[in-house]
């Protein structure tokens, strides 16, 4: 008999913890109290993300200064999106040449290469500002988020037109094969930044 009511006594508390665990009563330990604070990050998210039509990146600044927090802002912003849009025309400059039968293989990507560096360079002053706000911190700091975009299709036009017009590449290149090399990389870009 005790042993019986030992088991049903310890039943009992078993079964109270359990209830007692899953009502409202419940302490759940909030980020805050762990020392984290969510922060909002402008100029960020899907909106300010590359996609097929605009290579697009983001950056933040700080300064004591508020014109030195901009710079700083552009200029890692201007970072980014070059490393962005290199990345992208390299992917498509291997698999346009390795999807094609060129005889001097090495000769023609180091030509594709370095006249497509030359037009992304040029096509980076045509980047437009799509986001900038600024903010003071607690430091009496500003902080500057910038968020850029790149017209993907002008990019292509000017490594269209710049290939075309080169002497040694002209009886190789084909537009039609490049751009559809190009679109296929644009898509990669956009399923990698949306996370797909």
């Amino acid at each position: 008999m005790k042993l019986k009511q030992v088991f049903v006594l310890g039943l009992g508390m078993i079964m109270t913890a359990g209830l007692s665990s899953c009502g409202s009563s419940e302490k759940v330990v909030s980020a805050k109290a762990q020392g984290e604070e969510l922060l909002e990050v402008y100029c960020t998210g899907s909106e300010y993300q590359s996609d097929k039509k605009y290579f697009r990146a983001s950056a933040i600044g700080e300064s004591l200064d508020q014109m030195v927090s901009k710079k700083k802002a552009g200029t890692n912003a201007r970072a980014e999106l070059a490393s962005l849009v290199a990345s992208t025309i390299k992917g498509t400059i291997d698999n346009y040449i390795n999807s094609t039968e060129l005889n001097n293989v090495e000769q023609v990507e180091e030509r594709f290469e370095g006249l497509t560096r030359e037009v992304i360079n040029q096509q980076l002053n045509n980047i437009k500002v799509i986001c900038e706000k600024q903010t003071r911190t607690a430091q009496n700091k500003y902080k500057t988020y910038m968020a850029l975009e790149m017209s993907a299709e002008d990019l292509e036009k000017a490594i269209d037109q710049k290939l075309s017009q080169d002497e040694k590449l002209k009886v190789d290149y084909d537009y039609n094969k490049f751009k559809e090399t190009y679109d296929a990389e644009m898509q990669k870009l956009e399923t990698k930044q949306r996370g797909f």
